[in-house]
């Protein structure tokens, strides 16, 4: 297999060490990389204004955010799936009348990050940005990904019965499970970035850790598994590396691209 001509990255559990940061000498090899011509990509499930504080030392050429429902090439948007304003408000309905009034839930919209949350999640967790506090009564915005924290599955499921356009993934380190419009994957936004470039996905080694990076890893010609990864993502890449903690993307980079 040769050589890769763009690197795609997931940011929690990948590209960020567990403190949310992106140590130096990761910075320092992508920026090697992009030096050497190659394209940087991140893929993440967090929204674009949240995932955009991690990344101003990095300029990624490509960015995937709200899995996959929004996708931008060199600063241009190429893809915008959103829930509409009414199917926003539908979902919130179904969610509260399912798992409680006082279910957690997050939105993510083209502008902003909006939580109910009980506890200031910049007091959980500063790398969760600006999120706007709101308690959802008659919320009515495009909602381009959707989460919400539901402790039984079964409720999960039964809340994407109600809607027939519906995609859903949990999250492996919660109760959290995302929701997006029927379609939205980390994978089908890889394929319009690659129209947009004029590239094939062959052509990308693609980093991941968690449920929603299986089908991308799958799909790219490289797919890296990072040591803390699930086991569900050990089992499907081609190659795996260190931990996030132990600067897995670096150390993958450093020994077989650079």
């Amino acid at each position: 297999m040769g050589k890769p001509k763009i690197f795609l990255f997931d940011l929690d559990g990948t590209l960020l060490r567990d403190d949310k940061t992106i140590s130096e000498s990761t910075l320092k090899i992508l920026s090697r990389c992009k030096e050497c011509g190659y394209l940087i990509g991140v893929s993440t499930s967090r929204g674009e204004q949240n995932c955009l504080g991690f990344l101003r030392e990095i300029k990624p050429d490509i960015l995937i955010s709200s899995g996959g429902a929004l996708v931008r090439v060199n600063g241009t948007m190429i893809r915008c799936v959103s829930f509409s304003p009414q199917e926003t408000k539908s979902f919130i309905e179904a969610a509260r009348k399912l798992c409680g009034r006082d279910c957690e839930i997050t939105v993510d919209t083209l502008d902003a990050h909006y939580w109910n949350y009980k506890t200031d999640p910049k007091e959980q967790d500063k790398s969760w940005g600006d999120s706007v506090y709101t308690d959802f009564t008659d919320f009515k915005q495009e909602a381009l990904k959707i989460c919400v924290e539901i402790p039984d599955p079964a409720l999960a499921q039964k809340l994407c019965g109600h809607f027939s356009e519906l995609d859903s993934q949990r999250f492996s380190d919660g109760d959290w499970y995302k929701f997006t419009k029927s379609g939205i994957t980390k994978e089908k936004a890889v394929l319009a970035a690659c129209e947009a470039c004029h590239a094939d996905v062959s052509e990308i080694a693609a980093f991941g850790d968690d449920y929603a990076d299986i089908g991308m890893l799958k799909l790219c010609g490289i797919g890296v598994a990072m040591g803390n990864a699930i086991q569900e993502v050990k089992d499907i890449a081609d190659d795996i590396t260190l931990s996030n903690e132990e600067d897995g993307v670096a150390a993958y980079l450093e020994r077989w691209i650079i």
